[in-house]
Order: structure tokens, then C-alpha cells, then sequence
């Protein structure tokens, strides 16, 4: 791997940023050059929200993402958006449940999951987010599972660490999609 650039995006309370820094982790964790920028609308929570990871391993040039090799959507507006400037040969991981994933583009690979769905259907509020990047983790093998972990571990604030272990089982829940 020379450098994968990666763009999520999606509406503000998603855990946009919360999983493009949980990527970063990893690629921290793994001894890469990397660089996390998000991106926020006006209006926030809500609002359109997005986040540029890149993970190297030779300096970033830029820390923008403009042609994502992987691109994790959470809502139509931002897949209708994007999908049209990945990479070819890029992945699309998208929540099925709330996006129809209409593209005439044959030069991309697209991994819907109805993750919105298995979170609430495993009481995982709010993990929609991480079962996309278990999702990603299985299909691009990006960092090892371990690393994710550990990665989870360091983003997830302190006084919130009981919610680690169902970050974990959401982490399973998308690599077994």
C-alpha cells in the first residue's frame, strides 16, 4: 500500500468523525503517515458532515481527499455527492438501509450493508457507523482486526468505556455481513 486516500461522509450525529478517526488510530497504531481532516456544514449536527483520512507509507502531499480510494456514505445527499469521484478500481460502503445506491458506474466496487438496521436490530445505537468499518476492515484488510481494536479503545473518551465492548460486536456484526 503507497497511500489510501478514504472519504466518509454523511449528516452530522452519524459518527462521521468518530470513525474516520478510529481509521487514523489505525493507521497511527501501524506506524504510517497519515492525515485526518473533517469537514463540517453550517449546521452541524444535522448537517452535511465529512472527514478525509489518508494512510501512508511515505509523506501526505495533502491532507484533502478529492478521488477517495474507499469512500463510507451514511446518507443519500452525500452518496450522491461522492460516488462519482472515487477512484476506479475504488470501494463504496454505503448503509443500505438508508440509501439506494443508484450509479451507472461499472468501474467501482459498492458493499451495501443495512447497517442502519443491524444497529438497531443489536440495540447498538449509533453503530451503524463502526459496523460499516467492520465492514471495510473485511473487505479491504486495511489494519488487522486487532489493531481496530486497540484503535477503538484510544478514540472511545474515558468516561464512555462501557460502550467499548459494543463498538467490538459492531466491529464483528459488519466484518460478518
Amino acid at each position: 500500500m503507497a497511500t489510501t486516500e478514504i472519504l466518509l461522509a454523511g449528516f452530522g450525529g452519524q459518527g462521521i468523525l468518530f470513525a474516520g478517526k478510529i481509521l487514523a488510530y489505525c493507521g497511527l497504531m501501524d506506524n504510517k503517515e497519515l492525515s485526518w481532516l473533517p469537514s463540517y456544514g453550517p449546521e452541524m449536527r444535522g448537517g452535511t458532515c465529512n472527514c478525509s483520512v489518508c494512510i501512508s507509507d511515505e509523506p501526505i502531499g495533502s491532507p484533502l481527499v478529492l478521488t477517495p480510494d474507499i469512500l463510507v456514505v451514511m446518507n443519500q445527499p452525500s452518496f450522491d455527492k461522492f460516488v462519482k469521484d472515487v477512484k476506479p478500481g475504488g470501494k463504496v460502503f454505503f448503509d443500505s438501509t438508508m440509501i439506494d445506491a443508484n450509479t451507472d458506474r461499472t468501474d467501482i466496487q459498492l458493499f451495501g450493508i443495512p447497517s442502519q438496521q443491524m444497529a438497531d436490530d443489536n440495540a447498538l445505537k449509533g453503530g451503524s457507523n463502526i459496523i460499516l468499518l467492520g465492514k471495510l476492515l473485511k473487505e479491504t484488510e486495511i489494519c488487522s482486526l486487532d489493531t481496530m481494536k486497540k484503535a477503538i479503545e484510544k478514540v472511545v473518551p474515558p468516561k464512555k468505556a462501557a460502550l467499548i465492548p459494543n463498538n467490538y460486536k459492531a466491529i464483528e456484526l459488519g466484518m460478518n455481513a
